[in-house]
Formats: C-alpha cells, structure tokens, sequence
C-alpha cells in the first residue's frame, strides 16, 4: 500500500511540475471569458478563505474569485485589524453553466449548518446579495427540511464587502513560480492576477482540485519543467 502510494504521489509530483502555463493560453485564456456584466456575483463564507477560494475557482461556471471580509460593522477592516467581520470569498459566475443553487449546493456539503465555529473570523456564513438569490436560498433549505432560524450557518444580506490583502489572494498559486512566472511575463499587476479567470483555475490546479480548463491553460507547454 505503501509503495502504491509513493508511486501515485510521483507521478502526482512529475506531471505538476510539467504544467507551465504559458501566457499566450493565460491571456486568450482571459480575453475569452464572459465579462463582468455576463456574471452575477456570490458571496460565502466557511472558514479560513484560502482553501474555498480554491476549491470554488475550480468549478465549471465559476468565472473569477476574490477573498475578503464582510458581516461585521468594523470600517475598512484589514487582516490584522478585522474587527467583527469575517473571512469571506466572492465569486463571479456564469449562471448559464452553474447556478446559485448549485453554489449553495457546494457550500453546504463544505460545513455542517448545525455547528457554527465561536471565531466570527472564521464562521460559515452565506451573504445574499439580491432578492432572488435569498428566495433561492429560502427554498434550497427548505427542499431540504431547514429554515435560516433554524441552523447555525449564518444568513445575512450583504451590505459591503472589503477586499483582502493581496497577498491573500489566489494564496497558493502565488506559492508556485512554475504557475507565477506567466503572470509576471504578461505584465499583470496585482489587480489583474486577482480578476483573471485563469488565476482563479490555476489557483484551483494549485490546490489539488481538478479543473477542466488546465489543458488550455497549460497548451504547449507540456515538454516545459521548473522547479516549483
């Protein structure tokens, strides 16, 4: 069992340090995604934003990614200075591949709604950003047998949310210079790596999850390797 598993995390290894996104891919990569005004907007918390901000970038539909703080009263709130609001991350989506249930749907498989951590930084919380998507949450609890006065997981509207720092944003992929590196060759600042629909795949890729826009992002440079 033991040499099976050291076999799979090879090849794991060998192929990941074979993936070099080449920015010709990341750029058209972009230029082809739906622009904003195509998107509609969700935001979510559960726990530590690094890890969800991940696994939801990955998913078909989900456009771009973005972490922040939002739920509390505090003005302007930072990492180090958050006040009662807590780690949340936002998502760009296209409702024409993946809904707002089906988000909610991937959420609540993230934590149980019947334990809430005591850290406000870190509680599960859904923020619904219009009417429709609170009646769609209404009734994604309910098809269910649960009621927003009835779970721990908290429910609020949105009323502002505040962008984290940037090193907290797409956290892994910026722990990967095999990944980076066609960022910093496109020129991007810090405020493009944060929108571009190919950082929040790649930063998905960078944690594990899998992605079906890896073969596209990663094209012609397959034969490529670097240290990561």
């Amino acid at each position: 069992m033991q040499r099976r598993f050291r076999w799979l995390l090879g090849t794991f290894l060998r192929r990941f340090r074979s993936m070099r996104p080449t920015p010709t891919a990341i750029r058209e990569y972009d230029t082809q995604a739906p622009a904003s005004e195509m998107t509609e907007t969700a935001t979510f918390g559960v726990g530590c934003f690094w890890g969800p901000d991940a696994q939801f970038g990955a998913l078909d539909g989900v456009i771009r990614t973005r972490v922040g703080y939002a739920g509390g009263t505090k003005v302007d709130p930072t990492y180090h200075s958050l006040g009662d609001h807590t780690e949340v991350f936002q998502l760009d989506f296209d409702p024409d591949v993946v809904s707002y249930t089906d988000l909610l749907g991937h959420v609540f498989r993230s934590h149980d709604p019947r334990s809430q951590t005591r850290k406000t930084q870190y509680q599960n919380i859904v923020l619904t950003g219009t009417a429709t998507q609170q009646k769609a949450l209404e009734e994604f609890l309910q098809t269910r047998g649960l009621s927003t006065d009835a779970i721990d997981t908290r429910i609020e509207q949105l009323s502002q949310f505040y962008l984290a720092e940037d090193y907290h944003q797409k956290y892994t992929l910026r722990s990967k210079r095999i990944f980076m590196n066609a960022f910093e060759e496109l020129g991007y600042d810090e405020k493009q790596i944060r929108e571009s629909p190919a950082a929040a795949k790649l930063n998905g890729y960078a944690s594990g999850h899998d992605t079906t826009a890896v073969d596209r992002l990663t094209k012609d440079g397959a034969t490529e390797s670097s240290d990561i």
